[in-house]
């Protein structure tokens, strides 16, 4: 990269809207789109002065302030690359702009596989991993290899392994105070060829599929588990370019043991998936659904009908609601169950 500060391209010295996912009203003070590493430069002069500087992508998991003061740097970086391909298996880098979702969908159309339980999922590359996101019985954690990013702590490029990246539940390196430093420029996959790929069908949504292979004596392709999941995602979550939400708004909390024991002595009913290293992780949707929330709409904002887990905005919503509306749902299962439920998106506001 040359030593030369470039400008990133701008969109506009005047403000900015930001679109995003849950049409909440949003305006940068700056807004700068990033769509050449040679910008870095500049970003990098940007923070060294403290600038406030915020980087958004498809701001799918994102709920915003009325207003994002300072640099709002939108995330254009793109491209595909093959870094290195055997007969079992194919390393591939992609740029922190591209679209998740397109990018599963083409993913599995070159042959690579093991992105194909998250299908369906909005926003970019870049923002993959710092939530870890995850779908029917895979993280993305467990797909990647490295991560490229500029470090704007010393001012350099640098490699992170999928061990640096600290990864776990929804959660990894990017959401800690010694990751905001870091901006996400690819994200390098390690994906199956055929004769080594296996499907992830534990999830219950994908059962089915599992056992309709089986009655019917056929072999589960990546197509197959691609395409139930896509409908299995367009029949329980709303489109959020028709109804705005960010999908999932609470994680699912993990509770060790003895704790869930507990709580399902209580209640027998109680919906939970045993973990790897025995905990169990709840289905906050089923407590939320126990609290009656369900379906219920507090003025321009409600909880979706088919899914208690997604928050929606109904229209016109400004956060304030939003976050009235997530703080009362909480309340309630806390005062119910005695577990605390966590946001999952990152709030800005």
């Amino acid at each position: 990269m040359s030593n030369r500060q470039k400008h990133p391209t701008s969109l506009n010295f005047k403000p900015q809207v930001v679109q995003n996912t849950l049409a909440l009203p949003c305006v940068a003070q700056s807004a700068w789109r990033l769509d050449d590493e040679s910008g870095l430069s500049w970003l990098q002069a940007q923070w060294q002065a403290k600038q406030p500087m915020r980087i958004v992508g498809g701001a799918s998991n994102l709920i915003l302030p009325p207003i994002l003061p300072g640099q709002t740097v939108l995330m254009a970086l793109k491209g595909i690359t093959v870094i290195e391909e055997t007969t079992q298996n194919v390393l591939v880098r992609v740029a922190a702009g591209e679209s998740w979702h397109e990018w599963v969908q083409q993913s599995l159309n070159a042959g690579w596989f093991g992105l194909e339980n998250l299908a369906l999922i909005p926003g970019t590359v870049g923002a993959s991993p710092i939530q870890n996101i995850g779908a029917y019985g895979v993280e993305v954690g467990q797909r990647i290899e490295c991560v490229t990013v500029w470090d704007f702590s010393c001012g350099q490029i640098k490699v992170l392994s999928a061990d640096d990246c600290q990864f776990a539940y929804r959660d990894s390196l990017f959401k800690k105070p010694e990751g905001q430093a870091l901006l996400i420029l690819s994200v390098s996959f390690r994906l199956l060829k055929q004769a080594s790929w296996r499907p992830v069908l534990d999830y219950p949504d994908l059962k089915p599929l599992a056992q309709s292979a089986l009655t019917n004596d056929l072999v589960v392709s990546p197509q197959s588990v691609f395409d139930q999941v896509v409908a299995v995602r367009r029949r329980k979550l709303p489109d959020p370019a028709l109804t705005p939400n960010v999908g999932s708004f609470f994680k699912n909390p993990l509770l060790s043991a003895e704790h869930f024991d507990r709580l399902r002595q209580q209640y027998p009913g109680l919906v939970a998936y045993p973990q790897a290293d025995g905990r169990a992780k709840l289905a906050a949707g089923w407590m939320i659904e126990q609290c009656g929330w369900k379906g219920r709409r507090v003025g321009a904002v409600g909880v979706h009908e088919r899914q208690a887990l997604v928050l929606v905005n109904l229209g016109q919503a400004q956060v304030r609601d939003l976050l009235a509306l997530a703080h009362a749902i909480s309340e309630d299962v806390l005062g119910k169950f005695g577990v605390a439920l966590e946001i999952e998106p990152i709030c800005w506001a």
